[in-house]
């Protein structure tokens, strides 16, 4: 097993826990718990679900699957994502946001400890990188949490890290046999369903250089399509409601906020099609000019296990999923670089538009 090397680990884990923070930051007094909405959690217990999970990783779980007593009392029967319900997380007895936050620097104290204490347990540091990254993609909800429910961009980062789409041409790719999904061993980290690698044929295809840009969207609204939910018409121009503020739509950037189904209805339009995510994984891999990172991207591809699929010790990561969501790939601008490879797979049920989402296509 190729793991991080211990430094590494331990400025990783620190890093996203104050990245996490700053974004934590926007939820307080009435904010902690919000509105009750199928698509967030209520802050307070998000933000306390991650010490719990880091905790019952890192510091709880025994060789033999049990688990040790958590530092909080009824640790388990508050934020156990897999056995709390999303319905019920409102009505919990929570902690105050005081001793949540005690409780956060509390787990992260003890698992630096351990690490400086057990730095050749391998165990322990595929767990931390779990954490790690487990932190990282809650931190990113927390920042399309605000979005959703109109507050302040915690992380000022009201343009997209990427440059401009610029010019809307295709790359030609010459398909043939490729190896689609992890390597063993060349990754210090990855998720059960990106392994492992294995072959696929392509056909050639032409796919865009470029996510679709508001510009190129805009020409689809203004031919009867469905604007993309946070775009609002005022005085005759349209602007994009970015967190708490309405703004001139950036024409050139590209668009956000668009569901799997619109992304389809958008390539019915024009005459184009999504990529699937072995297209995808190869042409970003083949090294030209393909511009992501801004958005993640919507494929054409159910999300599924690859073939020869295994469980990794978090069972509900992937497994409850498959089948029922849709494949993206890349990144948004609120992405962590740090989980930035190739064979990473997002997944979202094709109406989930409230993340930081767009997509290229295809021709036909």
């Amino acid at each position: 097993m190729l793991v991080e090397p211990l430094p590494s680990l331990e400025k990783d884990l620190v890093a996203s826990r104050e990245r996490m923070a700053r974004i934590a930051a926007a939820f307080e007094a009435e904010r902690l718990l919000g509105p009750r909405l199928a698509i967030v959690n209520p802050p307070l217990w998000e933000i306390g679900h991650l010490g719990w999970f880091q905790e019952r990783w890192c510091l709880r779980l025994r060789p033999d699957g049990s688990l040790k007593k958590s530092i909080l009392e009824n640790a388990d029967e508050l934020y156990d994502s897999s056995a709390v319900a999303h319905d019920t997380r409102w009505d919990l007895p929570l902690p105050s946001l005081e001793v949540t936050r005690k409780y956060l620097a509390n787990v992260q104290d003890r698992v630096l400890e351990r690490l400086r204490r057990e730095p050749e347990n391998e165990a322990l540091r595929y767990f931390v990188s779990l954490a790690t990254f487990h932190e990282d993609m809650h931190g990113e909800a927390f920042h399309y949490t605000c979005q959703t429910l109109g507050y302040p961009d915690p992380l000022l980062q009201q343009k997209t890290a990427s440059a401009e789409t610029g010019k809307a041409t295709d790359l030609q790719m010459p398909g043939g046999r490729f190896t689609l999904g992890a390597v063993p061993g060349k990754t210090p980290f990855v998720f059960d369903n990106e392994k492992w690698a294995h072959e696929v044929a392509l056909a050639p295809f032409h796919i865009a250089r470029s996510p679709v840009s508001n510009a190129q969207y805009l020409e689809y609204v203004e031919d009867g399509g469905k604007p993309p939910r946070y775009w609002k018409k005022v005085d005759g121009a349209w602007m994009e409601r970015r967190f708490d503020r309405l703004q001139p739509l950036p024409s050139g950037e590209p668009v956000r906020h668009v569901d799997w189904n619109e992304a389809q209805a958008y390539c019915r339009w024009a005459k184009r099609r999504l990529p699937t995510e072995a297209e995808w994984e190869y042409a970003v891999s083949a090294g030209r000019d393909f511009a992501w990172g801004a958005v993640w991207e919507w494929t054409s591809t159910a999300f599924e296990p690859y073939p020869g699929f295994v469980i990794d010790p978090y069972a509900d990561y992937s497994k409850p999923w498959f089948g029922t969501h849709k494949a993206l790939r890349g990144a948004s601008f609120t992405t962590p670089r740090r989980l930035l490879r190739n064979t990473f797979r997002n997944f979202y049920t094709a109406d989930r538009g409230d993340v930081f989402c767009g997509f290229r296509t295809c021709s036909l």
